[in-house]
């Protein structure tokens, strides 16, 4: 257990940014529930992020969603959010809820449709120059729902012709992100499917061009590990996407439905040095809390993170190297489960006590009453949600 507390652990370098639209109301295609104190404002969603940083120490920066967040003046924005502890991070794009998108947006056939995209995508990029932002993370809903209806190379190209555009325009220090996602809305053919095509479009890029890895946007029994070792290894895995899924991409909470794929993730992170302090790779929430409390619910997330990353670092890997290479089956994954079954719940909260937080968060919390502030002074207004 002395690899959580040991002096320069790589639990220290831990930090998970928070979705600035997990705070506001989110539900199924059925129905949207509201909940009382919900963010009605970009600001006030960035002071619902600030309070988890407070209360764990593990989430410094915000995520912010265009258009769904756009304000005035971004320069400001980034203000408040210092003034409140934290910074703004990732920016996402959106060309998933126009009309003109109908049929695609980057790939479209119709090369007005994929100017208006790329337009939105050097907007985002003007936003992340006033925010300090680092990575422009693109996820598309373009695709096809039945054979024939679109031609699968030429949509390919498009696409590599609209990324190639967009990417002349990332700064030096900037990086594009490009996530993919098996199916939906797109259900007979996904443009940016899986892993290995958004690795071909991005590697044709250049440097500054990286993969987005979300955790629940894999077929059933998908060894999603397995493609957080490789892209380690091809030095593409830019970022991380974490939440849960029990069928589809159910955006849960990150290891509710599955932590011992969360710990064997993190178990691959730290082998490819995702987790050294000049790491390449962004860790982040993408979650919607459609029942449960917002806050308590990325609370919640956050901590099963640091809880699997802190179980991860307690595998012998200089045992676990000498089983595997002596072919020693049952001791090697006898290493990895005992690390795995180790409760470091009673070490972490004195890793907290010791920084000055509270030991226990989701108590901390709800003894707080902010969530009782928070809704009085939010009773009226227009609610965030996943329009705004």
């Amino acid at each position: 257990m002395t690899a959580v507390n040991a002096p320069g652990s790589l639990l220290e370098n831990l930090a998970i940014e928070l979705p600035s639209w997990a705070f506001g109301n989110s539900g199924t295609r059925f129905k949207v529930f509201g909940t009382p104190g919900t963010p009605r404002t970009v600001e006030e969603k960035i002071a619902d992020a600030a309070v988890v940083n407070r209360l764990t120490g593990l989430a410094p920066s915000v995520a912010l969603h265009i258009p769904w967040d756009m304000t005035d003046d971004f320069s400001a924005l980034g203000r408040y959010a210092a003034d409140h502890g934290v910074r703004l991070g990732t920016i996402n794009s959106n060309t998933f809820q126009d009309d003109d998108y109908k049929f695609g947006s980057l790939t479209h056939i119709d090369k007005t449709v994929r100017q208006k995209a790329i337009d939105h995508h050097l907007r985002c990029i003007e936003v992340m120059n006033q925010t300090g932002s680092r990575d422009l993370k693109i996820w598309l809903a373009d695709g096809t729902n039945y054979p024939g209806q679109g031609d699968i190379r030429g949509r390919q190209d498009r696409l590599a012709e609209s990324l190639a555009t967009i990417y002349q325009h990332i700064g030096d220090d900037q990086r594009l992100v490009l996530e993919y996602k098996f199916f939906e809305p797109a259900m007979y053919m996904t443009d940016v499917p899986d892993w290995g095509t958004s690795y071909t479009q991005v590697s044709a890029l250049g440097e500054r061009a990286m993969v987005c890895l979300d955790t629940g946007h894999h077929a059933p029994g998908t060894n999603i590990e397995f493609i957080v070792a490789q892209l380690l290894r091809l030095g593409k895995l830019g970022s991380f996407d974490f939440n849960s899924r029990f069928y589809a991409d159910d955006d849960l909470i990150v290891g509710a439905a599955d932590p011992f794929q969360l710990f064997r993730i993190m178990c691959e992170v730290i082998r490819g040095g995702g987790l050294d302090a000049d790491s390449p790779v962004a860790l982040m929430l993408d979650q919607c809390h459609n029942v449960e409390e917002k806050i308590p619910g990325q609370i919640r997330s956050v901590l099963n993170v640091q809880e699997m990353t802190a179980r991860a670092l307690l595998v012998d890997t200089d045992a676990l190297a000498a089983a595997q290479e002596a072919g020693d089956v049952l001791g090697a994954n006898g290493i990895v489960m005992d690390a795995f079954y180790t409760d470091v719940r009673p070490m972490l909260a004195q890793w907290r006590t010791e920084r000055g937080l509270p030991a226990d968060p989701m108590a901390a919390f709800a003894a707080s009453g902010y969530r009782e502030r928070m809704a009085t002074e939010r009773a009226s207004g227009t609610q965030s949600s996943w329009n705004a």
